[in-house]
């Protein structure tokens, strides 16, 4: 049976996972409506990208009956009503990430999917690149030894876009592109808990974060690092080393195509998505998490064991403390 999808906000993010759903079969994936705030811009979107129904609300999409599952792509500030308001009416849900501005937003959200017993992922997508996968296939099996350090770096000048310096849209690096080096050595660590987190910042003109370096100190005495920045081009790979021998995760490190064990190189291309044109580099690689959604829905799981709620909570928890340290609030933080 086809999984019928329901898409929240007609952005560019959201354009882009609509286009990857339509290289899918479709009896495995459908598009059946989309809802933006602006009834006008739903149906331009709609006829793009050819959705029987468009909504000039988001509570209209999540009353549909036709909608199973709802991909949640506004931004980072209404995340939280928006997946509330699906998960209320019943809709599993796939929500962008960061999944909240704030942990206690997190926690919220984890908390109302658990209790209607629904379905909630962080689009983490780089999580389910197959480069990701065979890094954890290879850490599973001790190919590196034990682990000593994991290093990623994300940056890149964002500030021609509005609101990656947009203080009330909750922008800056670390919320932004920061989640994805943090989870990438939470994976490499198994999710565990940092026992302890240093970090220095920089802040931009707007008061949201410009450039971030974050040392994580993990049980065991093993180190994560990473630096993140909106005004400055970093090399964009990750690393991660250990007593047995290295592997690299080559940039882009948030989409990676080809992973280098022990000097060892093995490249994944990307799918084929022939017509369809992406905003963001490598957006066909959001096919692997679309079709990840599809199969726990199939096995009737109510989270991903890939991207589990509680590391959601995790990784909400360590940027919120990275924010206090830095002295970076939004208008979500509690007073």
């Amino acid at each position: 049976m086809a999984l019928r999808w329901g898409i929240v906000s007609a952005g560019l993010i959201s354009s882009d996972f609509t286009a990857v759903l339509r290289t899918l079969p479709r009896s495995e994936h459908q598009v059946v409506a989309v809802a933006a705030r602006d009834l006008s811009r739903a149906k331009e979107f709609a006829r793009k990208h050819d959705i029987p129904k468009a909504f000039g609300s988001y509570e209209e999409l999540a009353k549909d009956p036709d909608v199973e599952v709802a991909y949640v792509g506004t931004q980072h500030p209404q995340h939280k009503a928006a997946v509330l308001l699906c998960l209320r009416a019943g809709k599993a849900v796939l929500c962008e990430k960061p999944l909240g501005v704030t942990a206690a937003e997190v926690r919220e959200m984890a908390a109302e999917a658990r209790s209607q017993g629904l379905f909630l992922m962080e689009a983490i997508w780089t999580r389910f690149f197959p480069a990701l996968e065979a890094l954890r296939a290879a850490l599973a099996q001790g190919a590196l030894g034990d682990l000593r350090v994991a290093r990623a770096e994300f940056g890149v000048n964002l500030t021609h876009v509005p609101r990656a310096t947009d203080w009330a849209q909750a922008g800056g690096g670390l919320l932004d592109i920061g989640i994805y080096c943090a989870q990438f050595i939470s994976m490499v660590f198994g999710g565990q808990k940092p026992e302890k987190i240093s970090a220095m910042g920089r802040r931009y003109e707007t008061g949201v974060d410009d450039t971030v370096s974050v040392l994580l100190q993990y049980p065991g005495g093993a180190h994560g690092s990473f630096t993140c920045s909106i005004t400055a081009q970093l090399p964009n790979a990750a690393y991660v080393s250990g007593t047995g021998g290295a592997a690299q995760i080559s940039a882009p490190c948030w989409c990676p195509t080809e992973l280098v064990v022990k000097g060892e190189r093995r490249e994944f291309p990307l799918p084929p998505s022939p017509g369809q044109e992406f905003n963001f580099t490598n957006g066909a690689g959001m096919i692997y998490e679309a079709r990840h959604v599809r199969e726990c829905l199939r096995q009737g799981l109510k989270e991903s064991p890939v991207m589990p709620l509680a590391e959601s909570e995790l990784l909400a928890d360590i940027l919120e403390e990275v924010r206090k340290a830095i002295g970076v609030t939004f208008p979500q933080d509690k007073p």
